[in-house]
């Protein structure tokens, strides 16, 4: 017997859509539907909550984060590339 929902990360027994490709189809058709400017208004306005809802010491923390992330990331490549020699 052939699954129809073969595409569909489906794992309820009552062939509910899951979150996660709601959010997919969703997210696709938004970007079918809307064009580059629609994505910049939106960061813009997200952007500006964000400055409203959080001080200095939220950008120093997530600014924080994401050199460590860069670091390490850029660690595992040169590790992989050295590798490869």
């Amino acid at each position: 017997m052939a699954d129809n929902n073969k595409n569909n990360k489906n794992n309820n027994s009552n062939n509910k859509m899951s979150y996660e490709e709601a959010g997919r189809k969703g997210g696709e058709k938004t970007a079918q539907n809307h064009d580059r400017e629609f994505y910049q208004e939106i960061g813009e306005k997200g952007g500006k909550a964000t400055a409203q809802n959080h001080d200095k010491e939220f950008y120093q923390e997530i600014g924080e984060k994401g050199g460590k992330a860069n670091r390490e990331n850029n660690s595992e490549k040169a590790n992989r590339e050295n590798n490869n020699s």
